[in-house]
């Protein structure tokens, strides 16, 4: 029977984690890893590796968070666990500024983005590493109990800075779609290929992506003030905001998968090339 333990004379945990629950969604997000990398390898998108990356990043922490059952004091496998399963929505999001930047270029409406279109992807994917930066070294600080106060609250910097950048990047699809369909409602201009589809994937990957940041958010200031509050002390919260949330983005993704998205721009850049001539 799995109890608290203690590490140096304190509880890692709150409560004791649950061994099903981590294992199924550790082989969940195996299994809608590996998918992934059969889109990857049949698509040759390499702008998903990315996305990969988040994906492999949820495995490793419930497979350490299963492995913490047993083994609650062990404090390899509780920061392990922490650090992981922060960290996945960072290479996720990295793959969605990619795909924005991708499909402005397929559907030629680099005029309408509010941002450069050239630059577009640069600037999102460089507030991306600054909060992975910023979150992996508060990560090493969680291990020291004399630090890990200071570790939660840039943790908390870090996620609110990646709540900021998300922001920011919904409000640019919203203006760029808006200004795209008046476009082509006067010019009467249609595409052959599902845009507004992958635009709306766009927007329910980031508002999931959004409500699981700031629930960690919470979870972080709670921490930092609190160690018995209701996110510590219970754990269906994890699954619901963190875990389902994740796994809702990466079925979206795969789902409404920009298949067609690589042989799109090539035909329209070299569409682009023969006008020019």
């Amino acid at each position: 029977m799995p109890t608290l333990e203690t590490y140096e004379g304190a509880y890692l945990w709150n409560y004791v984690p649950s061994l099903p629950l981590a294992a199924t969604f550790a082989g969940i997000f195996t299994l809608a890893t590996a998918l992934h990398c059969v889109k990857l390898y049949k698509t040759r998108h390499w702008f998903t590796i990315p996305f990969l990356m988040g994906g492999f990043s949820e495995i490793i922490g419930y497979v350490s968070r299963a492995a913490s059952t047993y083994n609650t004091g062990n404090l390899a496998t509780y920061l392990i666990q922490d650090i992981f399963l922060v960290i996945p929505p960072l290479g996720f999001a990295a793959t969605l500024y990619a795909t924005y930047s991708r499909i402005v270029r397929a559907i030629h409406g680099e005029a309408f983005s509010p941002v450069p279109i050239r630059w577009a992807t640069w600037i999102f994917v460089v507030g991306d590493l600054t909060c992975f930066s910023v979150q992996g070294n508060a990560a090493g600080l969680l291990g020291n109990p004399d630090l890990a106060l200071t570790g939660d609250y840039i943790i908390i910097a870090g996620l609110i800075l990646q709540i900021i950048v998300f922001v920011f990047f919904i409000t640019c699809c919203v203006i760029f779609n808006k200004r795209m369909r008046v476009h082509m409602a006067k010019t009467g201009t249609v595409f052959n290929l599902p845009w507004q589809s992958w635009f709306t994937m766009l927007y329910m990957t980031s508002a999931a992506t959004l409500i699981r940041n700031i629930y960690r958010v919470v979870e972080f200031v709670m921490q930092a003030i609190d160690q018995e509050g209701y996110l510590l002390t219970n754990e269906w919260p994890l699954y619901v905001f963190d875990a389902a949330l994740m796994l809702f983005v990466m079925t979206s993704f795969y789902i409404w998968y920009p298949n067609t998205l690589r042989a799109q721009i090539r035909e329209s850049m070299t569409e682009l090339r023969s006008n020019s001539t």
